[in-house]
């Protein structure tokens, strides 16, 4: 089988590190150079196959396609991953706040001890 399809048990699993580098790059039409700076600003962290080469799943490469984005829109490789680190605390402090939001016991309830 070839290395960039996954095992019918992983085709749903977006975390499952399916790509090659050279795969990956191609996707997103940006070179193996952008996808390790990118692992080097922290902002993905490719699994490494047994030989050593990086593997990327589909969440990371949406997470560098969205840096491609920034930085072809000039912002800076360093700024554009801090921007989607913040991008994706601000999510997640949304749907935590939701989440809370709809809890019983949660604000709004009336509850004021």
């Amino acid at each position: 089988m070839p290395a960039d399809h996954p095992p019918a048990g992983h085709l749903d699993d977006d975390d499952y590190p399916a790509y090659t580098m050279g795969r990956a790059a191609d996707l997103l039409g940006t070179t193996p150079a952008f996808l390790r700076a990118v692992g080097e600003a922290g902002l993905i962290t490719p699994l490494r196959s047994e030989g050593g080469h990086r593997r990327y799943s589909r969440r990371q490469l949406r997470i560098a396609a969205r840096a491609r984005e920034l930085v072809g829109q000039g912002t800076p490789i360093e700024a554009a991953c801090r921007i989607i680190d913040l991008e994706d605390r601000l999510g997640e402090a949304l749907r935590d706040n939701e989440e809370l939001r709809r809890r019983p016991d949660g604000p709004g309830t009336g509850d004021s001890r």
